[in-house]
């Protein structure tokens, strides 16, 4: 079973932009996440990982806020990118390579991830070094989970 692009994009406007999906979801939650966190990872966090899972240690490294109101451009074709540069703090000391990056829910530690993928190049990180991801970097909405979250949903929807 396929997805529409018209879905993909709903979806990732959804959660990346907070845009509501006519008729479908909105953002109404009593206190929605208004910020989606990106971290870097030094090895795959792994789909049953967290945004602390492989997490960069470099000295003085945090993950950073991007605003759902803004951070993000219109998606497009299932994808999504960053409307600016995402830069991490820059390292004070310490040492590694961010091999993958992901997005999450904020609240620090093992919160909940979203999003995971690949970097490339690989950034290797250290004193006076500023990890950037561009307005490139991008994520895509892969099809394969959605018939089994769909179907989960509709199931929700007639139990309430």
């Amino acid at each position: 079973m396929s997805i529409y692009d018209v879905t993909e994009d709903a979806i990732l406007n959804l959660i990346f932009s907070a845009t509501a999906w006519a008729n479908y979801a909105d953002n109404a939650a009593a206190s929605p996440q208004t910020n989606i966190h990106c971290a870097l990872h030094t090895a795959d966090p792994t789909d049953s990982g967290n945004l602390s899972s492989s997490e960069a240690a470099y000295t003085s490294y945090a993950r950073v806020n991007v605003a759902r109101s803004t951070g993000w451009a219109a998606s497009s074709g299932g994808s999504v990118s960053p409307a600016a540069n995402i830069d991490f703090p820059t390292g004070t000391g310490g040492s590694g390579t961010a091999t993958h990056w992901s997005t999450g829910k904020t609240g620090g530690g093992a919160a909940a991830g979203l999003w995971s993928g690949a970097v490339s190049p690989n950034i290797v990180t250290g004193n006076g070094i500023t990890p950037r991801l561009t307005t490139a970097s991008t994520i895509t909405l892969a099809a394969h989970w959605l018939p089994s979250v769909a179907a989960a949903w509709f199931l929700i929807r007639s139990l309430f």
